[in-house]
């Protein structure tokens, strides 16, 4: 017999695992809950349904609540199930702020169950390839990191165009962006510089640009845009820019495509030469000789998101620890929180130095 799981919220993500986790070994979902009637008549038969989340929590056949109802639900939630003694996963943003957020552990640890947040992009094949690229030291000193993600439509779906509700892409994707530099590159973070705009959307922001400082000395950029426009392939997913002082690599795509590129001599000796190139003259800009750039495959990744839950219930037996942690997920709300303010007063905010 698997973890009993109950999954309260029925909507795109609860759709997502309701599918994933009833074909995953080692979990079974005994139950299923959402406010709205309509959005549990397609539970699959032999799921328990409800519309009340209490009853679903007071469930004995419930082991593990995960929570994918409306961000501005979780602290409810949370809190309603850890005082049933329920262990408790929670989709992010974990919280609307530091103040919820604290709240939350609070109780959590009051009632002693496990606790942790839904960070599957971890995992994702492109963010696990520039990793890989990031831990390998192949390009040599790293001064900087880019991560990009830009959409055309401009507009968000639902509860998402809401403020009060915790809309917004800083919510949305920004939770997962922000994670996943942060896990990327060890070190405390010096400073915070953002913009963070409402560009199609009257309510909640839809593009943001976050500058980290790290006090290893590296660059973190984080660029988010739903109305961000270009007319070349894979432009509206994802990009990685890593760069070092041995060469660079480039990611593009969800399923990723890319390259490490280098160049076979540099100039060691500027003096006074002039060289001419199609641009006018110069030593560094312009079209480069033939054989001077060379590039290298990037290294293959193997992961999916449900690696998520793999470790989930191998940390649930003891096995090994849970992948996301709670002070893990407070640091980037707080870094979210500093974001919001850089934004705010246009000014560089100081973070953990």
């Amino acid at each position: 017999m698997g973890i009993k799981f109950g999954i309260i919220g029925h909507g795109f993500m609860g759709h997502e695992h309701e599918t994933m986790l009833t074909q995953f070994d080692g979990i079974d979902v005994t139950a299923i809950c959402d406010i709205d009637p309509e959005q549990v008549k397609d539970v699959k038969e032999g799921i328990k349904r409800y519309t009340n989340p209490k009853e679903l929590i007071g469930d004995s056949d419930v082991e593990v609540v995960l929570i994918a109802a409306n961000n501005n639900q979780h602290l409810d939630l949370v809190k309603m199930a850890a005082k049933a003694g329920k262990d408790i996963i929670c989709e992010k943003p974990l919280a609307l702020n530091l103040a919820d957020l604290d709240e939350m552990v609070r109780v959590v640890e009051e009632c002693g169950v496990k606790f942790t947040v839904h960070q599957q992009r971890r995992f994702d094949p492109d963010y696990r390839t520039a990793k890989a690229v990031f831990d390998s030291g192949t390009l040599g000193d790293i001064y900087t990191v880019q991560s990009g993600l830009y959409g055309y439509n401009g507009n968000m779906h639902d509860w998402h165009v809401f403020m009060d509700q915790g809309g917004g892409m800083l919510y949305d994707w920004g939770v997962h962006l922000i994670d996943q530099m942060l896990y990327m590159i060890p070190g405390k973070i010096k400073s915070v510089f953002a913009d963070v705009r409402n560009v199609i959307n009257k309510e909640v922001d839809d593009y943001f640009k976050i500058i980290l400082r790290f006090e290893n000395g590296i660059t973190g950029e984080i660029e988010l845009g739903t109305y961000f426009l270009r007319d070349c392939d894979k432009w509206f997913e994802r990009h990685w820019f890593v760069g070092g002082n041995q060469g660079s690599a480039y990611i593009d795509g969800f399923d990723p495509e890319g390259k490490i590129v280098r160049t076979t001599q540099l100039l060691t000796n500027v003096g006074g030469a002039r060289t001419m190139t199609a641009a006018g003259p110069t030593r560094s800009f312009g079209p480069p000789r033939e054989g001077l750039i060379v590039t290298e495959p990037l290294p293959e990744v193997h992961t999916k998101h449900e690696d998520f839950f793999t470790n989930y219930v191998k940390a649930y037996h003891g096995e090994e620890e849970f992948l996301v942690k709670i002070p893990q997920t407070r640091r980037v709300l707080a870094l979210m929180e500093a974001a919001r303010e850089s934004a705010k007063t246009m000014k560089s905010i100081d973070f953990e130095s």
